[in-house]
């Protein structure tokens, strides 16, 4: 059977299809637009959601069968929950919750950051002085800097203990946050990430550089003779 008589073909088509390739290929492109931190935001939630969400549905349906790895099998399914739980905590604090109005202690706003992490309290060493304690925060961006470094550190830490201080100087408060087998490079590399990642790798870091510069602050970071990375935080004390 015959679906299209053959006919001969003529080398003019194929050279006008060079001909534009060639011209196509000289002409500036345009610049892709950034990404916005909302788009970021919403994409890197579908991207990520996908997998832990798959992996409930699995597990739930395995267990309305008979199963003698029941209790393994609820172990999984708590640990792709606290997964999810952590990426919206993540979204949540880089998209950035309602703004407070007034002003607020440094040490509630402290507080409030560690309950928002998911961090277990047990893990968490906290050296707040007296008067840096009192310092009054007007900008909700603090609390989400704060949030945003506690989550990363209960996500990726394995369970390290983590020490966060707060100090102040000379015009200056410090918020520094140090745990063992933070990986330093890695961190580096998305806290110098110019645009929010298309997935959320690293979101929760591009999120405090571009808060803490919005806020008129700097980064700096250190390792201690036991390999603990120090990640610490200036704020203009205004």
């Amino acid at each position: 059977m015959t679906l299209a008589a053959d006919t001969p073909s003529s080398p003019l088509p194929g050279l006008l299809t060079d001909l534009a390739r060639v011209v196509r290929s000289h002409l500036p492109h345009p610049a892709p637009e950034a990404v916005r931190t909302e788009d970021a935001l919403v994409r890197a939630l579908c991207h990520d959601m996908r997998s832990p969400l798959v992996a409930l549905e699995a597990l739930l349906d395995r267990l309305d069968g008979e199963d003698d790895r029941r209790p393994e099998v609820l172990q999984l399914a708590r640990e792709q929950a606290q997964h999810l739980a952590s990426l919206l905590r993540t979204a949540h604090a880089t998209g950035g919750a309602p703004e407070r109005r007034g002003l607020r202690r440094l040490v509630d706003v402290v507080q409030a950051s560690i309950e928002s992490s998911g961090l277990a309290r047990e893990q968490l060493t906290v050296r707040l002085s007296e008067e840096v304690a009192e310092v009054t925060v007007a900008d909700a961006r603090v609390q989400r800097i704060l949030t945003n470094l506690l989550e990363n550190a209960h996500r990726h830490g394995q369970g390290a203990p983590v020490r966060l201080r707060a100090d102040r100087r000379a015009g200056w408060v410090e918020l520094a946050l140090t745990q063992a087998g933070v990986p330093a490079e890695r961190v580096l590399g998305h806290l110098s990430c110019p645009t929010p990642p298309v997935d959320l790798t690293g979101l929760g870091l591009w999120s405090v550089q571009r808060q803490t510069r919005e806020l008129g602050g700097r980064l700096a970071w250190s390792e201690g003779p036991d390999g603990a990375f120090t990640l610490v935080v200036r704020l203009p004390d205004r």
